[in-house]
């Protein structure tokens, strides 16, 4: 089957564009972008999962202690980059994206424009297996930038004048939609994965990690991020220390360690990453609904239980301090099962 795209010279193996990693139903690309400042968080996700025939995307604004969604899904024809109620629009390649939120029914509405600030790093490949399964196998390519536009939501309209925030696309497969018939996983009911992009006057950093349960890398990568035009990522040796806040699983400080010097983060706000999709109870990335769906979700923040199962991944704004000077940015963290550096023996159990 072919489709406008194959008209491109971009072709990677001898079949169609259509036709990706051998059929694997979990195979899928994927869009995120946030933005925040200190008193507001956005988020987009949208996922084109080929195999399943399924593209969903979501949109999340957070302000005030409540936070607010829109999620669409629909079948796959082609390659878009819009459904329902999100539409991402790439004006420059690896530059410059609009995002339009059109969704009369959550009353939220949204026309942003991301334009690239540091340069773009691409992390290192990350495999993971169940036993000979293959459980994931990521490139996931990372890059700073700013925000103008607006937001609307039904407490009225927000103009949004050089925010920071970050765009993430990443490819390959990861288990996404409704379970792949078989054998139970083999694998450990442990995961801990904590990312975190910072911007600072020079450019930034970003640091990355899958760790063990005894706190050792399954993979880690870290990058002294540039200004555009200013010079390449620079690859760095780093480490992250959280110290968890009682009776949760998310940090109430932590600093990163990059080459020998420290950068200490003081957390803001909180963003649920189940409002872009991510481990949500219903809406979760792949899924299929039996047609095109748009629904909304309204989160207020003190009332989700820290220990929630889908309430575990979160993404929280934080002040970043590194030799007297203070940049902003992101420390994303789910952890479930055991992780000894946190004093976590459980499965969702509290520090």
């Amino acid at each position: 089957m072919l489709i406008p795209h194959d008209d491109f010279p971009i072709h990677q193996t001898p079949l169609p564009l259509v036709h990706v990693m051998d059929g694997h139903p979990n195979a899928y690309d994927r869009f995120w972008f946030n933005g925040y400042s200190e008193d507001y968080f956005f988020a987009v996700a949208m996922g084109l999962y080929p195999n399943r025939g399924v593209i969903d995307a979501a949109f999340s604004w957070s302000s005030g202690g409540v936070q607010q969604s829109v999620f669409s899904s629909d079948a796959l024809v082609g390659r878009p980059t819009a459904v329902g109620a999100v539409t991402i629009d790439i004006i420059e390649p690896l530059r410059i994206n609009r995002i339009r939120v059109n969704a009369p029914e959550q009353g939220l509405f949204a026309d942003l424009t991301y334009t690239q600030r540091t340069v773009t790093v691409e992390e290192p490949r990350q495999t993971m297996w169940d036993g000979t399964r293959i459980f994931m196998d990521v490139t996931r390519a990372t890059q700073l930038g700013t925000w103008t536009g607006w937001v609307q939501t039904p407490e009225g309209r927000v103009e949004i004048d050089d925010s920071r925030g970050t765009k993430d696309r990443s490819w390959g497969i990861r288990p996404v939609g409704e379970p792949i018939p078989g054998a139970p996983s083999s694998r450990a009911a442990q995961l801990c994965f904590l990312w975190s992009p910072l911007h600072f006057s020079d450019g930034g950093v970003h640091f990355m990690t899958f760790d063990g349960p005894d706190g050792s890398p399954v993979s880690r990568s870290a990058a002294v991020l540039p200004l555009v035009g200013v010079g390449a990522p620079r690859t760095a040796s780093g480490t992250l220390s959280l110290h968890l806040e009682p009776g949760t699983r998310r940090s109430q400080s932590a600093s990163l360690w990059l080459e020998g010097d420290e950068i200490k983060m003081t957390p803001l706000q909180i963003f649920h990453m189940r409002g872009a999709g991510y481990g949500h109870p219903e809406y979760a990335h792949g899924r299929w609904h039996g047609g095109p769906v748009t629904a909304g979700e309204v989160l207020r923040l003190d009332q989700i239980s820290p220990l929630d199962y889908h309430g575990l991944h979160v993404q929280q704004v934080v002040r970043a301090q590194r030799q007297g000077e203070v940049g902003i940015g992101v420390l994303e963290q789910l952890i479930i099962g055991p992780y000894s550096p946190g004093g976590l023996s459980g499965l969702i159990d509290g520090a």
